[in-house]
């Protein structure tokens, strides 16, 4: 089994990065592709290959702690790979480790695919067996998660984030309610940047 790899990111998608390693592209799904750059800088990137039977796909993290909640969640009856991809997305699995913790079903039935049914699931089987994640919880400041709003130009990344944040499941009429805002915000000027702060945003939605 795969542990990680090292390479160069040659390409980067709204769905997958591509790492090219030895004259190899290998084809990472990841949970944010714009926490990546294209450099010639080599990088470690924690993989997890999921087979089924019609297709084995590598899964890729920026960190053991991304992928340990990763595989606990697929193991979720209700979560797949995709889901699990979009759980991870906000950036912080401290706070998703705490939900599930805290049986904070409000929290868990904001993310894509998820309702009341799958967050109980979530908290049923994973409560009390998350190991040495556990150790990492890290209550969230709420004054934190909200950004400045102002005005931004870099119209290119947002529609970056915007496609990526649709290929992990959110729909457009949740993505016009963030939008505006996020094109309001000088501070934000990257594609990994405009990603974070929406997945804020759409998790205060509901």
């Amino acid at each position: 089994m795969y542990d990680y790899l090292k390479g160069q990111v040659t390409r980067i998608t709204p769905e997958y990065i591509v790492l090219e390693q030895q004259g190899i592209g290998w084809q990472l799904f990841t949970p944010n592709p714009f926490a990546f750059r294209m450099n010639a800088t080599e990088q470690q990137i924690f993989v997890h290959m999921y087979v089924r039977e019609d297709a084995q796909i590598l899964y890729g993290f920026t960190n053991l702690d991304q992928r340990e909640l990763f595989r606990k969640l697929i193991q979720v009856s209700g979560i797949g790979p995709k889901g699990a991809l979009a759980i991870l997305a906000m950036g912080n699995p401290a706070q998703v480790i705490q939900a599930i913790e805290m049986e904070d079903e409000p929290f868990l039935v904001k993310f894509p695919g998820v309702g009341k049914k799958t967050a109980r699931q979530m908290i049923l089987d994973l409560k009390g067996k998350l190991g040495s994640l556990l150790d990492t919880v890290v209550l969230p400041s709420t004054e934190e998660e909200l950004p400045l709003f102002g005005v931004n130009p870099h119209k290119h990344e947002l529609e970056e984030a915007m496609l990526a944040l649709t290929a992990l499941g959110y729909s457009e009429k949740e993505l016009d309610k963030v939008k505006p805002q996020l094109e309001n915000d000088e501070s934000l000027s990257t594609t990994d940047a405009y990603m974070k702060h929406a997945l804020k945003l759409l998790l205060k939605l509901k």
